[in-house]
């Protein structure tokens, strides 16, 4: 069999599909969407497979009917017409130290459409050149123009904690963005995409015939992987992933769903695997934490610092749609960021109260989540743990020695050395067993140990499950009470049932942790 070509790196539809790379047939989706609206704005996570969309939406309005034989779109478009395109990838003006940079990037961006579409010197600021080429791509051609627009916030995410940058920088973006609807007449089609919502830059205060289709059912498989999809279109790449971990078929999709899938982008649409991350499990054989380690939004940990977040909450947070939209300007808490960048997914939405409950999406999310956290609220980065404590911890959970593993653990919580920053906030949350259930999850996750917080089962909430390769343990944690009383809650609500049949051991462990040490201080295991 010929061996697959994945897509990691490769963003261009024209190019994947002229060289054969695996792609996953979105085009019916696509088609749909250019139907929905006139102008179309949708908002995902980095890494989600944007700007391939945005190329394949530049390829189709083009008219290359050749680059999409054999898909969906085929047996939908009866037309085929050509229009001009104006395709701007705004993330190359990122990383600009001033607003004068920054313009001069966005015109540098435009310059090579000048080539084709015409160029007036009279032009002198980014707006005035896209109000020009708009115009004479329809002058020159007699047709409407598709104006695709990718990455949109990328140079604002960069400053949002700089307020003279952040206002500097948004008034150039302002006027750049402005000639969309002022050309209203002359396009066609207009696609807008990003990480963050329209509102929260406030750079479309005169744009409102935006649709956000970002919480659209319909279209929130239209970045990402499906779970049939999964099944379906790559099973020959899930078996031979199989087959180099040497575990089964149903074990090797169970374990990609836990690392890689969660993701939900509407109340009632479908979940999603991340393509990156996906992708590159299939290249390496390996299931690594790809997502994060190809960049750190250092802005959103920012943020978290800022709004002083409690970590202990963001599992089960609940959330209106307008949190999705705060203005940047007035949000008091970075969760509108979390769920924009990923690190938060809608688990679930009750159509009574219009309410979102909002969760860490999967394990490879948490394990960002614990890099990303260590430094900001602990003061201590992976590599300085994972050379102590966490190998003494691994070997005794490999040896089913949970009593050792938590001698380990109580040594380790009572040195922490917690940031200043954190102090008070540590003063605040530190008789709350969230606090001590999050602060435990990062430490299973740094050791890349499977671990769930929060887990529902029919007579309430599991603190914590880890579940080992021949092992599962189920921990009730308890400040104000007694390691006792953990351990028959554990009984009376039946927390461990659910795993009773899944043929590895079922551990139970009440943990009392103190208020005044900071640290384990009693537990039981049965």
């Amino acid at each position: 069999m010929q061996e697959r070509k994945y897509p990691v790196g490769i963003q261009t539809f024209e190019r994947l599909r002229k060289e054969n790379y695996l792609y996953i047939d979105k085009t019916e989706l696509v088609w749909k969407m250019t139907k929905e609206s006139p102008y179309v704005f949708l908002s995902r996570p980095r890494r989600f497979g944007k700007s391939l969309l945005s190329t394949t939406l530049d390829s189709y309005f083009q008219g290359r009917k050749d680059l999409f034989e054999g898909l969906k779109i085929m047996e939908l478009e009866k037309e085929w017409d050509s229009y001009p395109v104006i395709h701007v990838d705004v993330s190359v003006a990122k990383g600009r130290e001033t607003a004068a940079e920054l313009q001069a990037a966005l015109k540098l961006q435009l310059k090579p459409l000048a080539t084709e579409f015409g160029y007036d010197p009279e032009e002198l600021s980014p707006g005035m050149m896209l109000m020009g080429l708009i115009r004479r791509a329809y002058e020159k051609t007699g047709k409407q123009v598709a104006v695709i627009i990718d990455e949109y916030d990328a140079p604002i995410l960069d400053v949002l904690n700089d307020e003279e940058k952040l206002s500097d920088f948004r008034r150039v973006m302002q006027e750049f963005y402005q000639p969309l609807k002022a050309s209203e007449a002359m396009i066609k089609f207009c696609f807008l995409t990003g990480v963050t919502r329209l509102s929260q830059m406030n750079i479309f205060s005169t744009l409102n015939n935006m649709t956000n289709v970002s919480l659209n059912p319909k279209f929130s498989a239209i970045c990402g992987i499906t779970e049939q999809e999964l099944e379906t279109f790559l099973h020959t790449d899930i078996e031979i992933l199989a087959d180099e971990l040497g575990i089964s078929v149903e074990e090797t999709i169970e374990r990609l769903r836990l690392k890689y899938d969660g993701y939900l982008f509407s109340d009632c649409g479908q979940r999603v695997f991340n393509p990156y991350s996906l992708m590159l499990a299939f290249v390496n054989k390996s299931l690594g934490n790809y997502w994060f380690e190809s960049g750190t939004p250092t802005f959103l940990f920012q943020q978290m610092q800022l709004h002083r977040t409690d970590i202990t909450k963001l599992d089960g947070v609940e959330a209106s749609e307008y949190d999705f939209y705060s203005p940047t300007e007035a949000m008091d808490t970075a969760l509108p960021l979390l769920y924009q960048t990923g690190y938060l997914t809608i688990k679930s939405y009750d159509k009574e109260s219009f309410i979102y409950t909002l969760g860490v999406p999967n394990q490879e999310v948490r394990v960002g989540l614990v890099e990303g956290l260590l430094p900001v609220y602990v003061g201590l980065r992976r590599d300085n743990v994972q050379t102590g404590f966490a190998l003494k911890f691994w070997q005794a959970l490999k040896k089913n020695d949970l009593d050792l593993a938590l001698r380990e653990m109580q040594a380790f919580f009572a040195g922490l050395p917690y940031v200043d920053g954190f102090k008070k906030k540590l003063e605040d949350v530190s008789n709350l067993e969230g606090f001590y259930e999050w602060s435990m999850m990062l430490i299973f996750n740094m050791l890349n140990v499977y671990v769930q917080t929060q887990v529902r089962c029919s007579n309430g909430r599991a603190d914590l499950v880890v579940k080992m390769p021949d092992t599962i343990y189920v921990i009730e944690l308890k400040v104000n009470g007694t390691a006792q009383e953990a351990l028959e809650q554990i009984e009376k609500k039946g927390y461990a049932t659910p795993y009773l049949t899944d043929g590895r051991k079922v551990v139970k462990v009440g943990v009392k942790f103190s208020t005044e040490t900071k640290t384990v201080d009693d537990w039981i295991i049965k």
